[in-house]
């Protein structure tokens, strides 16, 4: 049995698309096509294999067939399925500024002195590029874009992060500020 480091998971089976069997597929590829190029893609949890045909890609979205899934209910029923590869199939990274999200998961948050910030839980694009999302060690989760004048240096054998937030970034939340006039006095805004 592998190791849980030696897979990768390439993205998540979201929800059908039309009426044949089709899925939309969140992927975590730099090329989104590139999913279905690693062969078989693995469920972790139940262990059932799927091969990926690409339809179309919109929106950052794959449209996908998955190999024996020939309508809307069977479609239905993989809904937030994550798709795995062994990680002996993906490329070598040459690129020295370029990482595999997997490998930056659990990594240490530290700032420019040295001091702990928290983890490193997850990644997130929603389309205006990667953002870090870090567990702080209050447990808060915050959301850290990924440049490197927030984030200067990735030390992957090291297990760390260097984060150099903008100020309030990682201050506790506040409650929202007074409307300042606006409304009826009474605390309620005006209608």
């Amino acid at each position: 049995m592998a190791s849980p480091d030696d897979w990768v998971c390439l993205g998540v089976v979201g929800r059908p698309h039309g009426i044949k069997g089709l899925v939309r597929v969140r992927p975590f590829t730099e090329d989104p096509e590139a999913i279905a190029a690693y062969g078989p893609l693995t469920d972790r949890k139940t262990g059932r294999r799927f091969t990926l045909t690409v339809a179309n890609v919109t929106k950052g979205m794959v449209i996908a067939r998955i190999e024996g899934v020939e309508d809307r209910d069977a479609a239905d029923a993989l809904k937030g399925t994550e798709l795995w590869a062994d990680r002996g199939v993906l490329p070598e990274i040459e690129e020295e500024e370029a990482f595999y999200h997997h490998d930056m998961i659990g990594l240490r948050a530290v700032g420019a002195d040295g001091k702990a910030i928290g983890e490193v839980v997850g990644i997130e694009n929603y389309g205006a590029g990667d953002l870090l999302e870090l567990r702080t060690l209050e447990g808060r989760v915050v959301l850290v874009p990924f440049t490197r004048a927030m984030v200067p240096e990735v030390d992957i054998e090291g297990g760390r992060v260097v984060i150099e937030p903008t100020a309030g970034l990682l201050d506790e939340d506040e409650p929202p500020p007074d409307a300042g006039g606006a409304g009826n006095g009474e605390g309620e805004p005006e209608r």
